[in-house]
């Protein structure tokens, strides 16, 4: 990607239930490359519209892909995370973005697991983004993201790691 390109704002979700643990979303194999083979787990992300805050944003975002809702906000990270896209990807982006820049919320989910709902969420008014989804460990998230996102990953797991697990009950 080139470097004069701008990133695109995005917000992100580390959503945890009571016992620590984070939600994973598998990408669906139609929105998937062949780089990212393997590498097709992530927690909800997804653009900031003009006008809104990053909260708002990533709580949108997050009932958009989930259908969640019920959550308490626990943290803010301290910076937004850049990373750029791989050469030869971009999808829609192609030639308008770099990469995104991510503003990073972690959630507590509040609710009964029955309110996830990835095939149809929002009761179908939003297209699915994932096929499957877990919760999973902290420590387990870097060996199933795609490789471009490691480093961001990285930094969000070292901010709400520790904060998660001192707030398991």
């Amino acid at each position: 990607m080139s470097s004069s390109l701008p990133y695109r704002p995005c917000a992100g979700v580390a959503l945890i239930n009571h016992a620590g643990l984070v939600f994973l979303g598998q990408r669906r194999k139609d929105r998937d490359s062949p780089e990212n083979s393997g590498f097709d787990w992530q927690m909800p992300q997804g653009g900031i519209d003009e006008g809104e805050t990053p909260l708002t944003a990533a709580k949108r975002e997050l009932f958009e892909e989930t259908n969640v809702s019920s959550i308490t906000p626990l943290a803010e990270s301290v910076d937004w995370l850049s990373y750029d896209l791989p050469a030869g990807s971009g999808g829609r982006w192609r030639g308008k973005y770099r990469g995104q820049t991510q503003k990073w919320f972690l959630f507590r989910f509040e609710g009964p697991e029955t309110e996830i709902d990835i095939h149809t969420p929002g009761g179908g008014a939003h297209p699915a983004e994932f096929r499957d989804w877990r919760w999973e460990r902290w420590e387990n998230l870097l060996g199933l993201i795609v490789p471009f996102k490691r480093e961001v990953y990285a930094r969000v797991v070292a901010e709400f790691a520790p904060l998660a697990r001192a707030l398991k009950d």
